[in-house]
């Protein structure tokens, strides 16, 4: 939530103080705010001449008195000022000793009679979180959120007799966004920025320039103050929206509550959401128009209007806590393990721990870290001394508060650092033994960390195109599972942690999860093998090996992302800075292709996740296994719900509905060119949103006789065979000087006929089947064209005599310009030779060029001059001398005319995942 403040009143004022505007000061308070203020009071230059708090509590001193009695300043510790509605004498003697010149009054939970705030003679100014006269009385920003307020902030105001009815000094506001909590708007705005306005505030008195404003009656509201319990009972007969503002501002005093299941239950951590209903365990709601569900990362309610609220943690009446998703399960009470005598040692040291820090000595095994007086920044204190006296064990700030007791909060230390709090990601897998391995997988659709049936329950087969068996059903995605995931996917961008996470933090799940996709990679080449085609020495090598390198490039670019400093002329006599930002998109659409599934998925999200988008990804219906067992290494990762969400189905419905989607605001696309051309189409019409396509090629490959004929035959071999020619860069067309046509074509032939062609998972396999039915037909389609032509056919040009989708890598030669194997791409094992004569190398080069594609191109030579000269003249994004298909994770990849634009991989890649911001300043 980075929603910017602004000012309702600001006054300039100088931080320097002068000797002569010096002032004697009391601070009447308490709390950590307290504390903030009285320092800054002090470093200001001001005197401070007396500390007024309240009493210790079970034997420990507030913060404010601690600090200030480490400075030697009088402390002054009443438990109250009046008795019957007078002052106390003894009590106002002590106050008036210190001879004030201001009351300074950060946050003070005493009633102070006007004998004191009256008495200096600047008088007495009060911090107050709210925008005056709204929300008058002590519980103004439970009101704030409960009111459903979009604008908060404070007021600071100087004391009458009345109830915050004063003179105001000056105000601040700040948007209040729909998802905000008490300690949310509290610690980003209300305290760090009320610290330094009561500072300025000090400062504007001493300088005589603080002004005294009327408070208005138009507006004004005294709320009562909502700190018992009975108030805070839940109404379910209302909007959505309106629960969710009563919850937050509940949160986490007093807990707004209900009864479920004949018990109270008081919940935090609401959060509206969006989508369809989802799925998970029915819980019954008096009184609510629907029934509660508990789902995998919580419990979703829902108004009279069917909107939706996400509830992260209940409390029951006992002051037991557990996470929302946990709610119903036997493990709630989960029995107490046997402690090994280091554990043993680990418990004492933390009963020392809590004795430190709650200053007593008197703890038990239902003692309560809360209620025995613990704060919120003793919590970060305790983690800290946990982790230092306890072997390293590290527990977050949560894991605090699901464990409130002692015995509790003991069993919790040792279940971490057995391991066994660790979190355990369960679905419902798909299990096959196959390639000499047990391998386990999901088949349904991964939204929000989480796997699910389509909106409507319906599948589709993937099928293993070396036998043609259906190797499991898979859940087909409907418009309405886009919808969800991209609401969860702007959801985490906008509202969830990753949008606030540190650009290094990103990168470390980024190599988490290339270290997990490393671990699991002969399962992943396995999927890869059977759903594709692919052999599986090139799947672990090149489809999965190239996938992790992909994430581990991509992660180390996330923490270097920077703008620049642009120098422009001033606006005299002001000088003028500006600078611009890289920042991320928002939602992004990615559809990849059918060849390289796990690969073409990375190339794509790992520069699109390092800029620090959210992704909603449709894999080819026809390869959606290996994008859906990443998912699954996703949430092992660690990455936040909705950051990654798949939808495996057909492009004319989750394709398209991505390409049409409002709130995408990026779409990459790997396809061919006629695809491409719609979603091009559709991503104008939509919302213009920015796309990058990688298409179709006719990829030129020249040899030229003076090359090294062994390294033109084995690399042009590659060049078009590579992943049985499924492959976007394949040589699409040979061009062979006429001196060496013959030897080149009877060498490449001779070596086609020792390709073994085979089940893709036999390791001396080099050839497995085309990916799907559709294609091996249209690659024979292909191949009789040609030969109607006039195309010589000088090798292959059918199916194998076997069962599965294998073909026979195929030759032609003689092929002109004309024909339309010359000018379309196979996208399979069929290498098509022109030859050429080396007195018309700009003919050639002409002839090359004379396509609508430009992806990829290719030259072999000993010459440097014919080398450069051709790959000057070749129009393709990728031109390879005297090699091939030397793709790398920091070379940038793309094409030119139909072959699409914008770049993958390199750091030319960011640039499709970033918008460049320009902000000027002047000063």
């Amino acid at each position: 939530m980075l929603a910017a403040s602004r000012f309702v009143r600001r006054f300039s004022t100088s931080t320097s103080q002068s000797i002569f505007n010096r002032m004697k000061i009391a601070v009447i308070g308490q709390s950590q705010f307290g504390e903030e203020v009285y320092k800054l009071i002090r470093k200001n230059g001001h005197e401070v001449v007396g500390v007024f708090t309240i009493p210790d509590v079970n034997g420990k001193a507030d913060q404010l008195a601690s600090t200030a009695e480490k400075d030697g300043i009088p402390v002054f510790k009443f438990p109250r000022w009046r008795v019957k509605g007078k002052a106390i004498p003894e009590v106002l003697q002590a106050y008036e000793q210190t001879k004030p010149d201001l009351n300074v009054m950060p946050f003070c939970s005493q009633f102070i009679p006007s004998e004191v705030t009256d008495h200096p003679k600047h008088g007495s100014i009060v911090y107050h979180p709210s925008i005056l006269p709204r929300h008058r009385g002590a519980s103004a920003i439970n009101w704030t959120l409960m009111c459903g307020d979009k604008y908060g902030g404070f007021s600071i105001f100087y004391a009458d007799d009345g109830l915050d009815t004063g003179p105001i000094l000056l105000q601040r506001e700040v948007y209040v966004d729909i998802n905000d909590t008490l300690d949310t708007l509290y610690n980003r705005f209300l305290y760090p920025e009320g610290i330094v306005a009561m500072g300025e505030a000090v400062e504007m008195i001493a300088n005589g320039t603080a002004p005294k404003i009327v408070q208005p009656e138009e507006g004004a509201t005294y709320d009562p103050i909502w700190k018992k319990k009975e108030v805070a009972q839940i109404n379910w007969d209302q909007s959505g929206e309106m629960l969710h503002n009563f919850i937050r501002g509940n949160d986490m005093i007093p807990g707004a509550w209900a009864v479920i299941d004949g018990q109270k239950v008081s919940m935090f951590g609401s959060r509206l959401i969006k989508g369809s209903r989802p799925k998970g365990t029915e819980v019954t709601i008096p009184g609510s128009t629907y029934p509660a569900i508990v789902t995998k990362d919580g419990m979703v309610f829902s108004g009279n209007d069917g909107q939706m609220l996400k509830v992260k943690t209940l409390q029951f009446e006992d002051g037991r806590m557990i996470q929302a998703q946990k709610y119903g399960m036997s493990g709630d009470a989960e029995e107490k393990i046997e402690m090994t005598p280091e554990e043993e040692g680990f418990a004492a040291n933390i009963k020392g721990i809590w004795s430190g820090i709650l200053s007593t000595t008197k703890i038990n095994g239902d003692s309560d870290f809360f209620k025995m007086g613990g704060g919120s920044m003793d919590v970060a204190r305790l983690v800290e001394e946990v982790k230092q006296k306890c072997n390293g064990i590290a527990l977050s700030n949560e894991e605090v508060y699901m464990a409130t007791t002692f015995d509790a909060f003991v069993q919790k230390v040792v279940k971490k650092g057995r391991g066994l709090d660790d979190f355990v990601f369960e679905y419902d897998a798909v299990k096959l033994h196959v390639n000499d391995m047990d391998i386990e997988f999901p088949n349904q659709i991964f939204i929000n960390n989480d796997f699910m049936d389509s909106e409507d329950g319906k599948t589709f087969d993937t099928i293993n195109p070396a036998d043609e068996s259906v190797i499991c059903k898979v859940a087909k995605g409907t418009k309405a599972d886009v919808d969800t995931a991209v609401a969860a996917a702007k959801e985490a961008f906008e509202e969830g942690e990753w949008g606030k996470m540190n650009a290094r933090d990103r990168g470390t799940l980024m190599f988490k999860l290339a270290d997990l996709m490393e671990e699991h990679k002969e399962e992943l080449a396995t999927l890869e093998s059977i759903d594709s085609g692919a052999v599986y020495t090139l799947a672990i090598k090149t489809h999965i090996g190239m996938s992790i390198d992909t994430f581990k490039y991509f992660a180390g670019w996330c923490d270097k992302i920077h703008g620049m400093t642009i120098p422009i002329n001033n606006a005299r006599p002001n000088k003028n800075l500006t600078f611009t930002k890289r920042e991320p998109i928002g939602v992004c659409g990615l559809v990849v292709p059918w060849n390289y599934p796990l690969m073409m998925l990375a190339w794509k999200m790992a520069s699109c996740l390092a800029a620090g988008n959210t992704v909603v990804l449709k894999p080819a219906q026809v390869t959606p296994l290996t994008a859906l067992k990443f998912a699954e290494l996703v949430v092992k990762a660690g990455f936040p719900p909705g950051v990654i969400n798949i939808v495996p189905g057909s492009g004319s419905v989750v394709g398209q509905r991505m390409a049409d989607h409002p709130d995408i605001r990026k779409l990459g696309f790997t396809g061919s060119t006629p695809i491409g051309q719609t979603i091009m189409k559709s991503c104008a019409e939509s919302n213009l949103k920015k796309c990058s396509l990688e298409l179709g090629g006719k990829s030129p490959l020249v040899i030229f006789a003076d090359c090294n004929m062994d390294t033109a035959v084995k690399q042009a071999l590659g060049a078009v065979f590579f992943n049985k020619g499924e492959n976007c860069i394949a040589a699409g067309r040979l061009y062979v000087e006429d001196k060496i046509h013959d030897e080149f074509i009877a060498r490449v032939v001779e070596d086609v006929k020792k390709m073994k062609i085979g089940d893709p998972l036999d390791r001396s396999v080099s050839h497995g089947p085309q990916n799907h039915r559709s294609h091996l037909e249209k690659l024979l389609e292909y191949c009789e064209v040609g030969k109607k032509e006039g195309a010589t056919l000088v090798y292959g040009g059918k199916q194998v005599d076997r069962p599965g989708l294998f073909m026979e890598p195929t030759v032609f030669t003689d092929v002109k310009d004309d024909m339309m194997m010359a000018q379309e791409e196979s996208f399979g094992p069929v290498m098509i030779v022109s030859k050429f004569n080396a007195m018309d190398i700009d003919g050639m080069l002409r002839s090359a060029n004379a396509t609508e594609y430009g992806l990829a191109s290719g030259v072999f030579t000993n010459d440097i001059s014919k080398a450069l000269y051709c790959s000057d003249k070749l129009n393709a994004g990728t031109v390879f001398v005297n090699t091939y298909n030397k793709t790398d994770v920091a070379a940038p990849f793309g094409g030119f005319k139909q072959s699409g634009f914008g770049k993958d991989l390199g750091m030319e890649a960011m640039n499709e995942y970033l918008k460049t911001k320009t902000v000027t300043v002047e000063y």
